[in-house]
């Protein structure tokens, strides 16, 4: 029997892309103002602790200067702190295609991302959650479904399916 495993995308995911186009956008210099997703840290710690224990992992797809800014940003809205997900689990890769043999390699079962892009690379996690997508992800789901796809719209919607 496997143990199950959650993997959680960053960027659209725990960090908000209302901000996209402000001053406080994650890639200005005031990144660290960028607003958490509505919910996250809350259901995150939530699934950590009622679902998947220590089994919460990070895996963010980004170049080295977002690495680090991603690890502030993490550390001073407390992420760790409040959902119990350690810095160590936090996986950072260059190409979004490097994040299935991350997820291969840590047994991922569930992923929530909000690329579709990236969920169709992840083949070998059985459940799969399109979070928050644009329309062209929207599209891309109708056109071309994945086996084990579900589309949400907020935190809450994926701690009802997992809980």
């Amino acid at each position: 029997m496997q143990t199950d495993v959650l993997g959680v995308d960053v960027g659209g995911v725990l960090i908000d892309r209302v901000a996209d186009d402000t001053d406080t956008s994650f890639f200005s210099d005031r990144f660290l103002e960028t607003p958490a997703v509505a919910d996250a840290f809350a259901m995150v710690g939530r699934l950590a602790r009622e679902r998947f224990g220590g089994r919460v992992h990070l895996v963010s797809k980004c170049g080295p200067r977002v690495q680090e800014k991603t690890k502030l940003w993490l550390a001073h809205h407390r992420f760790h702190e409040i959902t119990g997900v350690p810095p160590a689990h936090a996986h950072f890769c260059r190409t979004r295609e490097e994040k299935a043999p991350i997820c291969t390699r840590l047994r991922v079962t569930h992923f929530v991302d909000d690329r579709y892009d990236v969920l169709s690379y992840l083949a070998r996690v059985p459940r799969r959650y399109l979070f928050q997508p644009r329309e062209k992800d929207l599209a891309r789901a109708s056109r071309e479904p994945l086996e084990g796809l579900s589309i949400v719209q907020s935190w809450s919607a994926v701690a009802a399916d997992l809980l």
